[in-house]
């Protein structure tokens, strides 16, 4: 099947990949290697103030541009990447949202489709479409058949900012998508016979994303402290477990590997709530297990799994 992003994305998708985070840049090349697998042919990363980006979805991000833009030429400089021109960006997970958009009935008309996606945006958004920046692509309906549809959004004011600093150093970004979106991508490469999640963690709480082939199956943003994290998590997985679950076994589709990228949960805890709960005997997914081979281990494949996965996107 292929990959709904295929549509939501510009038709053509470049090798390199920066990402911005709260804290830190982050740059990449990435190589096709055989048999599925990749290598980093450049990569680089610059730690920042912490108050230099504030991801947020409703407030400016940036607070000093020029300082920014600073850093990411620098940056650039030094992984050798500052001639190239077409770029893949992820943005920091709370400078965007993700939707997943169910129907409940099937739309007499297209006018009708677009009232009902309208309405379920801007509830869902929080936010005057008009004020925002989005993309659509419509998935493969669910178990009862209906149409749905992957909602990503970005308020335009916020997106300009990030588009500001690439623009002044004379790149064309024509990929810019929210960090748990180039992650995911890494659940989406080889394929499975089960399901595969996501579990991306900021210091606000996490985004949970559940893929079943290449197709997101479930989405969730959690607002959370730390000490909150885990009960938040047992939540999600009895809801997947109730909701989702059952038709995975039918299928045979149970979740079969587990993708945990961020601090704010560990790996080892976060593996051992998935397995108490759905009765699985699973680990957390590393870099080589995803076919992705490290120049050093001194770089962090947390730190590049965003703009990496988007980069991925050039050969798939």
């Amino acid at each position: 099947m292929p990959n709904p992003l295929s549509k939501l994305i510009n038709p053509w998708y470049p090798s390199t990949a920066v990402g911005f985070e709260k804290g830190l840049i982050t740059m990449v090349q990435l190589e096709r290697g055989r048999a599925g697998t990749s290598s980093l042919r450049r990569a680089a990363t610059v730690a920042l103030p912490e108050a230099l980006i504030r991801p947020s979805f409703d407030e400016p991000n940036i607070s000093d541009l020029p300082e920014l833009t600073a850093a990411l030429t620098e940056l650039a400089t030094s992984a050798g990447l500052l001639r190239q021109k077409r770029w893949s960006v992820a943005l920091p997970d709370g400078s965007s949202r993700s939707l997943i958009l169910a129907l409940e009935s099937q739309p007499a008309s297209n006018a009708e489709l677009e009232e009902v996606l309208t309405w379920k945006m801007e509830r869902g958004f929080g936010a005057a479409l008009e004020e925002l920046s989005i993309s659509r692509e419509r998935l493969s309906p669910n178990s009862q058949g209906r149409d749905r549809y992957l909602a990503v959004a970005t308020r335009t004011s916020v997106l300009s900012e990030y588009e500001t600093i690439v623009h002044s150093l004379g790149w064309r970004a024509g990929l810019i998508l929210p960090r748990h979106i180039g992650e995911g991508q890494w659940l989406t490469i080889n394929g499975s016979n089960g399901d595969g999640l996501l579990l991306s963690s900021s210091d606000n709480g996490f985004t949970a994303m559940v893929f079943r082939g290449k197709q997101p199956l479930i989405i969730r943003t959690v607002t959370c402290d730390p000490h909150e994290c885990e009960d938040e998590l047992y939540r999600l997985l009895l809801f997947y477990r109730d909701r989702r679950g059952g038709e995975a076994d039918q299928m045979g589709q149970m979740l079969s590997r587990v993708l945990v990228v961020g601090n704010m949960l560990s790996k080892d805890r976060a593996c051992e709530i998935v397995n108490e709960t759905l009765g699985a005997d699973l680990r957390p997914l590393n870099a080589e297990d995803l076919g992705l081979q490290l120049s050093t281990r001194e770089l962090s494949f947390d730190a590049i799994a965003a703009p990496a996965g988007l980069a991925t996107l050039s050969w798939q």
